[in-house]
């Protein structure tokens, strides 16, 4: 079971960077498998955000804003400040994704990619770090899809340390398809409330799951409350940085819940 807690200044002491109150975060976490988090949306702040910011690639494309890092670096200051206000007062709202095809490796089928306005790139970086501080603590050890210092050649290099050390007949590889087309909107946001008990953390990371696509002149939006796996197609790529965030879930919910959904 887990515990309804609320945070205390031993764990976010007033004054800190916001980097110092994150590492609390993550020890507190690694330390009360059962703690939830029920103040942690504050820490968006224009530190938060600078920080996020600095992280950004120079060159990425651009939503459908149009805007990029350069033109937004004009004026950081005044427009962090306002994105912040924003934020904290819950009038932001994310804004849809550009989609963009791409060609699929090893097929001539094109994969969609989701493309955010920058302000959304910003906010998006911003939640991820909140909760990874969290729940970097529950993730398995051998997952390594979309988390921090980790890459597919660290998989690569445990995978074969272990067949060096063990006899190995049979290498399966296996891929869920189309995930992000399928997966349980409600499920996902019922993990991420085991530990994140902050309502507004949730509620703006529904908004980028309904924020919709925009699409050779057309948006199209998902619906307003959480559907059922495959009835609503592009959701879950319009908060790409996110979701990749709840892969490593599985111990936890297992631990918690019991059972994952089929």
């Amino acid at each position: 079971m887990v515990a309804r807690c609320e945070e205390t200044s031993a764990v976010l002491g007033s004054g800190e960077p916001v980097t110092t109150k994150l590492h609390r975060i993550a020890e507190k976490a690694r330390n009360e498998p059962g703690f939830k988090f029920t103040s942690l949306y504050h820490l968006m702040n224009e530190e938060l955000l600078r920080g996020c910011f600095q992280r950004l690639w120079k060159d990425a494309a651009a939503g459908i804003d149009k805007m990029t890092k350069d033109m937004y670096a004009e004026n950081l200051d005044a427009n962090l400040k306002d994105l912040t206000d924003r934020l904290h007062r819950m009038a932001y709202i994310p804004q849809p994704v550009r989609r963009k095809y791409i060609p699929k490796p090893g097929s001539t089928e094109q994969r969609p990619l989701g493309i955010p306005c920058f302000e959304d790139k910003l906010v998006q970086a911003g939640l991820v770090r909140i909760m990874e501080a969290v729940y970097e603590q529950d993730f398995i050890e051998n997952s390594y899809g979309f988390r921090p210092s980790r890459s597919c050649h660290d998989a690569l290099g445990v995978l074969s340390g272990a067949m060096e050390d063990n006899p190995t007949n049979h290498i399966v590889e296996a891929d869920i398809k189309g995930f992000f087309d399928n997966v349980n909107r409600e499920w996902l946001m019922k993990f991420l409330a085991h530990r994140i008990g902050d309502k507004r953390i949730l509620r703006m990371v529904q908004r980028f799951l309904r924020a919709g696509v925009s699409e050779d002149g057309s948006v199209t939006f998902s619906d307003r409350e959480p559907r059922r796996a495959g009835s609503s197609r592009h959701c879950w790529r319009t908060s790409i940085c996110i979701i990749p965030l709840i892969f490593g879930l599985r111990r936890f919910a297992v631990r918690t819940a019991g059972a994952l959904p089929d």
